[in-house]
């Protein structure tokens, strides 16, 4: 796997440096065209060569007949499209023309991808020597491999690409791709097996490759699963198109404004997965004030979170489990009336568990994210399928996870789960939710809450409100590039424990949880009552050393005593008022200067204030 990894870091890197100066929202519907064309090539390939030779069930078979391969659920390429043919002439300068009418050709004898494949190769602009470079690059893709493996390698590849653009492209690419950790985490925590799958707001289909192969890990028929999705954005529908295509996945996908004009009315599903854009406001919410969706409360016209969450309670079968992401506001939402929603949702018993993710997740965006689980029927028969475990009766109990400790840097702006991570998140769920699941609550982690609780919460939704963190952690520093920390506890003793660490919040669970030292284990820790930032591990050891000795511990006390002493919950307030008044002076000078200027100016011109 790692090699295959590899390749795929290969291939990218030589790939965008053919990019050049061409924007990457351009160039990935060219590469990802490219690799698509390739894919489909190469499963013609392999069945037409069975069909020529001849034998067993192919006896007597003509390897040009296009019913054929439409009988193997294969797309037929004509002579012209086929990858090998297009390669042979990918040095000369009509190579785009050709592409072009090869996109063409298999459009025409493959109704199911009318429409969707880019016409692009023959533009001037783009540059035909590099295009015949990057034909080049992609025909290396599986070249030493044959049938499945080489075909797998091609989906892989289509769906790695499709991260990296979504990266390179920054806000937009946030548009047609969920990060995979996420898409990962989503399909084991709700397990869609068998049933109907739906995603209205379904980007590039990441959801629907992710249920595919959650069922083939599982030894599971992916006919058993039948996919519907819509998408409001035609380019980004025709992404999706192709990547099911590459995966051989059959799905119903269809064009339109969810909202508006929804495309599968009555469709009722067993498993919903979805990353609606957050807190979008333009959502047409004006035209339907009154639609049959909205079963627990009118949603704001401003903020589409609840109309989103609503469409997928609405689309929900008897049975039927949802994941969601959407902006952390959701989860507290009071304004417009989604304060009321919430509560009516809750007490509805429509909510299953609520997961607080890390930050620095997504490409598009900086907004923390949460993960609402719905669950239609959340009795002990919710399930009742002998492929996976029978549920408990949950009747009045929602699960709250706390997930914003997990996960690694990949790179200075975005963080990813593990599939350490993910396992553990959904092993916790799964053992909340099943009847010989041992689920145990875990301080900071995780905790099952009854209705009552949730209502003495207000119905807040926060994870952090219920596993016991949210006073004490949301106020330390979220982990950072190379930022550590040194640290005091106060400990039931009255002592002062001090350390150092590259992660504050960690760091403040394993003392928690006893884990972390053998004095925090003896003595209950109580609170973090200073913290200092260091910009190395050395300058961090350093400190903890001088904290430690006889003065230090005496400068230390007189500082927390005298309330100095930067405490979780922030900066000192006498600390931020002098910094608010300094910089609040800076601003007067500033604009006494600025006056003056304007005075001058406006008398060169005659004019006197």
């Amino acid at each position: 796997m790692a090699n295959d990894f590899d390749l795929e870091k290969t291939l990218w890197a030589a790939a965008d440096k053919l990019r050049s100066n061409m924007d990457a929202a351009e160039y990935k519907h060219i590469v990802l065209g490219l690799i698509f064309l390739k894919y489909i090539s190469d499963a013609f390939n392999d069945l037409y060569e069975k069909l020529k030779n001849g034998k067993g069930e192919f006896e007597g078979a003509d390897p040009e007949d296009a019913d054929e391969y439409l009988a193997n659920n294969i797309f037929f390429v004509p002579e012209k499209a086929r990858w090998q043919y297009l390669q042979d002439r990918a040095k000369q300068p009509e190579i785009g023309k050709w592409i072009d009418e090869a996109m063409d050709a298999i459009e025409k004898i493959n109704i199911s991808l009318k429409g969707v494949l880019p016409k692009i190769y023959a533009d001037p602009e783009l540059n035909k020597q590099r295009l015949g470079e990057l034909i080049d690059l992609i025909g290396t893709i599986g070249f030493n491999q044959s049938g499945h493996k080489a075909k797998d390698l091609l989906g892989r590849v289509y769906e790695y690409f499709l991260g990296q653009f979504a990266d390179a492209e920054g806000k937009k690419g946030g548009q047609f791709y969920t990060p995979a950790c996420i898409v990962k985490l989503l399909v084991a925590m709700i397990e869609p097996y068998k049933g109907r799958v739906y995603d209205g707001c379904c980007g590039s289909g990441g959801m629907f490759v992710q249920s595919e192969k959650f069922v083939e890990e599982h030894q599971g028929n992916i006919k058993n699963l039948s996919i519907f999705g819509q998408e409001s954005n035609p380019t980004t529908l025709r992404l999706a198109k192709m990547n099911l295509a590459i995966r051989g996945i059959d799905a119903k996908i269809e064009l339109g404004d969810t909202f508006l004009n929804d495309k599968h009315k009555d469709l009722k599903a067993d498993f919903i997965l979805a990353n609606p854009p957050f807190n979008v406001s333009d959502w047409s919410g004006e035209q339907l004030r009154d639609d049959i969706r909205w079963k627990y409360g009118v949603p704001p016209v401003g903020n589409a979170n609840y109309a989103w969450l609503q469409h997928f309670a609405h689309k929900l079968s008897p049975n039927g489990f949802a994941g969601i992401v959407l902006a952390n506001g959701s989860m507290n939402s009071n304004s417009s009336g989604e304060g009321e929603i919430r509560k009516n949702m809750i007490e509805a018993d429509l909510i299953d568990c609520m997961v607080a993710l890390p930050s620095q997740l997504f490409y598009n965006t900086m907004i923390p994210a949460c993960l609402w689980f719905l669950s239609r029927n959340k009795t002990d028969h919710g399930r009742g399928r002998v492929t996976l475990p029978l549920q408990r009766n949950r009747v009045g109990e929602i699960l709250f996870i706390d997930a914003r400790n997990l996960g690694t840097m990949i790179n200075r702006r975005n963080k990813d789960l593990t599939d350490d991570d993910i396992k553990t998140i959904a092993d916790i769920y799964h053992n909340w939710r099943n009847k010989e699941g041992k689920y145990e609550d875990k301080a900071g982690f995780c905790k099952s809450a009854t209705l009552e609780e949730i209502r003495n919460n207000n119905y807040v939704l926060m994870p952090g409100r219920y596993v016991g963190t949210e006073e004490e952690i949301d106020d330390l520093p979220a982990p950072r590039p190379n930022t550590f920390y040194v640290y005091a506890i106060k400990c039931d003793n009255d002592s002062i424990y001090i350390g150092q660490t590259d992660n504050l919040i960690r760091r403040w669970k394993e003392h928690r949880d006893g884990k972390a030292s053998d004095w925090t284990k003896k003595y209950k820790p109580l609170k973090i009552v200073h913290y200092e930032e260091y910009s190395s591990r050395e300058k961090a050891v350093e400190r903890e050393k001088e904290l430690k000795t006889t003065s230090g511990r005496r400068w230390l006390k007189d500082e927390i005593e005298a309330g100095r002493a930067r405490q979780a919950g922030g900066i000192p307030f006498d600390e931020k008022m002098n910094a608010l008044t300094a910089k609040l002076a800076e601003q007067f000078s500033k604009s006494s200067e600025l006056e003056k200027t304007i005075k001058v100016n406006l008398k060169s011109l005659g004019y006197k204030i």
